[in-house]
């Protein structure tokens, strides 16, 4: 199938889709002024230490994202992508930090059969590697008329460049990320150990 018959069933690839989200970089001037002047603050302070997320998997529906900016407590601001998903799937999910030199945090869940399970779950995202698909997607929408998950819109600003989908389907994830809420988070065979970092 070619990319122009999936465009029109409402499919977006990886690699289409990175290209047409291009003009979000003509945006990127205005955010710094934004975090600058700190319109664009985090719910909370984030700690000065961002952590990795793996995942076999991630299923969602109801997707919106749009650029911000986290701060720590020093008023250190980290740019992000904040993507929301109202409610998502995540296969063999594995999370990791370091907490002092030389010594990382490993948490484990969703494997055998029962995958993490979240409702409203907003992810403060730096850096992002997987295969995506989307289905019915919006690309270049004002982050404040977002509508596929109001929930996670506390921080959409009007004229801010922003995208949405029904759907959501990622595979091999690899995210370096400074928050994740939710507004509920059941991690099933939860394993939380010292180790080595998830990628």
């Amino acid at each position: 199938m070619t990319d122009s018959s999936e465009a029109a069933l409402g499919r977006v690839r990886w690699k289409r889709f990175a290209a047409l989200a291009g003009p979000a970089v003509v945006g990127a001037g205005a955010l710094v002024f934004m975090t600058a002047q700190g319109s664009l603050a985090s719910s909370f302070a984030v700690s000065g230490s961002s952590f990795k997320v793996h995942a076999d998997a991630l299923d969602g529906t109801g997707f919106v994202q749009y650029g911000g900016a986290d701060g720590e407590k020093n008023g250190t601001k980290h740019l992000v992508q904040i993507s929301g998903i109202k409610n998502a799937k995540i296969t063999n999910m594995c999370q990791s930090v370091k907490i002092m030199p030389g010594v990382v945090l490993r948490l484990t869940a969703g494997d055998g059969g029962k995958p993490v399970e979240a409702e409203n779950l907003t992810l403060d995202v730096e850096q992002l590697k997987a295969d995506a698909e989307f289905k019915n997607i919006e690309i270049g929408r004002d982050a404040s008329t977002l509508d596929k998950d109001p929930e996670a819109l506390s921080r959409a600003a009007s004229g801010m460049f922003g995208q949405q989908a029904d759907e959501v389907h990622l595979k091999d994830v690899k995210q370096v990320a400074w928050a994740t809420t939710a507004g509920t988070f059941k991690l099933n065979n939860l394993s939380m150990k010292l180790g080595k970092e998830c990628f």
